[in-house]
């Protein structure tokens, strides 16, 4: 049955449709509140086409309203010069970015999607409500400027940085589109913010012809192609990530880009001054496992200021994807190796979800942490956000924190254990890496890079860690997110070189760690497969201490343990004091009298060189 409107038409809960034209001077507005009975229910379905026939015919859809039409439709015959409106809310930050991807596209009485382009986002200027539905007609054009900044009153927008990024691994393949650049269904584009503020969010108004039915995009094998949801509905990530024909395209990993604008330091729009990365998610095919890793972000001072205060996970990186992808959100995605090259959005894929904790658009305000119901499960979450998995799983996480002479950051590995997990890739349970380090940590397989993996549990596995280091440094490794093992389960590092095994579990393993690429030094074991020396229990008595009041470190040794040498390393890696010792002592002291005041490491060596304590000072004279 075909519907048509000539005046106006409030909607506040579901309704369906065979076909919806709305009239020229007519509009249909969609409340997301609904009635005070039915708060949560305001999607407006319609299973054919959409028809705004005049250029004053309107469709508003606000407080998280959305529009949902057949799911088994792949063809779209939406048409009319008409509008949709929908809102959408990003970072307000001038210096970040953030990746969109157009729910609309051009409105022409051609039948179908049409391509987008940034023009079609126009300024809130007035937040219409049900009380005043006539508010829902205001709005002004957003004014765009080839300055660096934008701004947000009015709604001005700096067309420099208005890229699209099409089957490439290489930064200067990104694609100018600025504000009237064809973008096509389902490709995705990067816009700044609009305010000098470090957080903060801007409203955005995109107004064009509804997208519908499938939209396809080019993937080629290891390269990178950003798209995102290009629909005026909510996406799940799990139908998305699982569609045969996406298995066959893309390797499962999105890629939501995060960056942190919030201190002086990075409030640049010079590339080398971004503090930023890809935060990664996948989900297995019931929605119930997400596995997600954030983005690495960089340290700023010597007390470690932004990294995580263990075990949580790194403060300006809390930022997590849930399974449910927002109205206008972008990421990337990878082809996978033999790609069909082809990726696709599918009305199948659309769900009715509002902005929430299952549903969380990257931009700087983070997200809450709670439970979530869906129809078939409950996914649960910890006070850090993090997604908690089923009892017949295992997890544990590992941040690997670098300190080179440009910055401090930490890269976090994901490790997951389940009965139905294999030795090859576990599509939906493993992360790709996505970022090119020059210092950095990830699981190889098959010439891939992870940076999260999933296995069968047993105490034998052995799961070898990588390691690229590009100048002498520190190295920390230590572990939380531990879920589901035992508390009698040891949880090991074990460094090759100098036979050591470190139970994450009870200790950090903390070392200085000359160049190289690392291919076969570390390994994540879960037993030390034979009888330990004494030298690995003795090492945990070990303490080290430093008294700036005496200007001297002391290395306290209650069990005797043979200390050969103690060594001090300055931050950049250099070492600044060597002592060797030739007789066992209760304790060893060093003047550290000389040494400018900051932060160093000291290393403890045994007479074997099989047990390694590293721990941080801070030495003030």
């Amino acid at each position: 049955m075909k519907y048509s409107f000539f005046t106006f038409l409030v909607l506040c809960v579901s309704l369906s449709f065979a076909q919806l034209t709305v009239t020229n001077n007519a509009y249909i507005f969609v409340d997301g509140n609904g009635f005070t009975s039915a708060p949560n229910v305001a999607p407006l379905f319609v299973t054919n086409e959409v028809n705004l026939d005049g250029a004053n015919s309107n469709i508003y859809l606000r407080n998280d309203a959305q529009l949902i039409q057949d799911f088994t439709a792949t063809t779209s015959t939406n048409s009319g010069t008409g509008q949709l409106s929908v809102y959408q809310t990003g970072n307000v930050n001038q210096w970040a970015y953030n990746y969109w991807c157009s729910p609309v596209g051009n409105n022409s009485a051609a039948l179908g999607n049409e391509n987008a382009r940034v023009a079609l986002l126009k300024d809130a200027t007035n937040v219409p409500s049900l009380g005043d539905p006539t508010g829902t007609t205001s709005f002004s054009d957003a004014v765009f400027i080839a300055g660096y900044n934008g701004s947000a009153t009015p709604l001005t927008i700096s067309h420099r940085w208005l890229w699209t990024y099409q089957t490439s691994s290489l930064y200067a393949d990104w694609v100018y589109a600025g504000e009237t650049g064809p973008i096509l269904p389902g490709l995705g584009f990067t816009m700044k913010g609009n305010g000098t503020g470090a957080t903060g969010s801007q409203l955005y108004d995109f107004r064009g012809k509804p997208n519908n039915g499938t939209m396809a995009n080019a993937v080629t094998d290891n390269d990178f192609t950003l798209v995102g949801n290009p629909y005026p509905s909510a996406m799940d990530s799990a139908a998305f990530i699982h569609d045969p024909q996406n298995v066959a395209a893309i390797n499962g990993t999105l890629f939501y880009w995060e960056q942190d604008a919030s201190i002086a330091a990075t409030q640049s729009h010079f590339l080398q001054d971004y503090v930023g990365g890809y935060s990664s998610f996948t989900i297995n095919s019931s929605g119930v496992i997400i596995s997600n890793a954030p983005a690495v972000f960089f340290k700023y001072d010597e007390q470690d200021n932004v990294l995580p205060v263990p075990p949580g996970p790194p403060t300006n990186g809390t930022k997590m994807a849930q399974r449910y992808i927002p109205i206008g959100q972008g990421f990337m995605v990878e082809g996978r190796t033999g790609s069909s090259g082809t990726v696709r959005t599918k009305n199948a894929h659309r769900v009715f979800e509002k902005a929430g904790a299952q549903s969380v658009f990257f931009r700087n305000s983070n997200n809450s942490s709670e439970n979530t119901e869906t129809e078939n499960t409950v996914i649960q979450f910890q006070d850090n956000g993090l997604p908690i998995v089923p009892s017949d799983y295992k997890r544990f996480r590992i941040n690997v924190e670098f300190t080179t002479n440009e910055a401090k950051y930490v890269r976090q590995l994901l490790l997951n254990f389940h009965e139905t997990a294999t030795a090859g890739f576990d599509y939906g349970l493993e992360l790709n890496s996505s970022d090119n380090l020059s210092s950095d940590a990830y699981f190889s397989q098959n010439d891939e890079d992870y940076i999260g993996q999933a296995f069968p549990f047993e105490t034998a596995l052995t799961i070898p860690l990588v390691v690229e280091i590009a100048q002498q440094q520190p190295l920390t490794f230590r572990i939380f997110d531990i879920q589901n093992f035992d508390d009698s389960q040891g949880i090991y590092i074990h460094d090759i070189v100098n036979d050591v095994y470190v139970d994450l579990r009870q200790q950090n393993y903390d070392i200085n760690i000359e160049p190289g690429n690392y291919t076969d030094r570390f390994e994540i074991v879960f037993t030390t497969q034979g009888t330990l020396g004494v030298d690995e229990f003795d090492i945990t008595s070990l303490t080290i201490r430093q008294n700036n009041g005496i200007n001297e470190l002391s290395v306290l040794n209650p069990k005797g343990l043979n200390v050969k040498t103690i060594e001090v390393y300055d931050v950049a890696g250099k070492r600044i004091l060597k002592s060797d010792f030739d007789s066992v002592s209760e304790k060893y002291n060093l003047s550290t009298l000389r040494l400018s005041d900051g932060v160093y490491v000291v290393n403890v060596l045994s007479n074997s060189n099989t047990a390694v304590k590293s721990q941080k000072i801070i030495v003030k004279n």
